[in-house]
């Protein structure tokens, strides 16, 4: 399962028509439920979340549109409604690649004001143009700070805190049941964090936000990465600290005076563990040399 989401992961990082050229035959959609009425789903792509109950279903994040058929599927084995309502915790493809459908089949598209202008218009993923999305795709209620819904008993929070994965990053509170969906401003698997430069990520932003959300946490909460399995604070606390360890010695390299390339060569996350994945420590520290300062 990991190396099937780092796959996915990597190819949209690379841009639509690579996702497009993947085959998505054998992706299984799994659940684990959470609490009463709140499940994490596993797939090809960002983790997605499920609320249902008696006011209807509410879908954080969508994966690929080629899995919507068997997400649609596995939301019907929770007992759930179809999905009334959509929450995009940023805009790219492996988030939002079923917001199209959904919309079509009549759901309320929620997200930052930014998703929808970085979805409505095209972007750039390197030298590769990303085509906008389809009207039907595009979320329908958009906000600057915030959003809370009332729904299925539960206080829901739909919160952006300062980005810096994107400009458009939001996290998703249930307040009573104390779980958090994190977006892409964590991720639990080998390797750092994606800073999107070109859709407005900084890494300053990232750890700002990683700060304001851990503070809303106890060591209770249940917790969900973009990517990888579930996790909690405490596992938060020791992503944030080893990104600001890192970013604290690339800054000290770009002050001394040395060039991108020296730092590199410098090799200063050398020390850390966090394997190989597909954004590798050269990678990361060219993001860091970027947002800094």
């Amino acid at each position: 399962m990991r190396k099937q989401v780092l796959t996915f992961a990597a190819a949209m990082l690379i841009g639509a028509p690579a996702v497009a050229q993947q085959n998505f035959d054998d992706v299984k959609i799994t659940a684990q439920e959470l609490e009463a009425g709140v499940s994490v789903l596993f797939g090809a792509g960002g983790n997605m979340a499920v609320s249902h109950g008696k006011d209807g279903t509410i879908l954080i994040d969508d994966q690929f549109a080629p899995l919507t058929p068997k997400i649609e599927a596995a939301v019907t084995e929770l007992g759930a409604d179809p999905v009334h309502y959509v929450i995009n915790t940023h805009w790219h493809g492996d988030h939002t690649g079923g917001n199209e459908h959904f919309g079509k089949q009549g759901a309320h598209i929620f997200a930052h004001e930014n998703v929808r202008v970085r979805m409505g218009s095209d972007q750039m993923r390197g030298e590769q143009v990303i085509a906008a999305s389809p009207e039907a795709a595009l979320p329908v209620v958009t906000f600057e700070r915030g959003v809370t819904l009332h729904l299925n008993g539960d206080t829901i929070d739909v919160l952006f805190i300062g980005g810096g994965h994107t400009d458009g990053d939001s996290i998703v509170r249930w307040r009573e049941k104390n779980i958090v969906h994190m977006g892409d401003l964590y991720f639990k698997i080998p390797g750092w964090p994606y800073v999107d430069l070109n859709s407005g990520g900084d890494i300053e932003n990232m750890l700002f936000s990683l700060d304001s959300a851990i503070a809303m946490m106890d060591s209770d909460t249940k917790v969900i990465p973009g990517h990888g399995p579930m996790s909690d604070r405490a596992e938060l606390i020791a992503y944030r600290n080893a990104i600001g360890e890192a970013v604290t010695r690339v800054r000290a390299l770009k002050d001394s005076g040395v060039t991108l390339e020296e730092a590199v060569a410098a090799r200063p996350l050398d020390s850390f563990e966090r394997g190989e994945g597909f954004i590798n420590a050269d990678r990361f520290i060219g993001f860091v040399w970027n947002s800094v300062d």
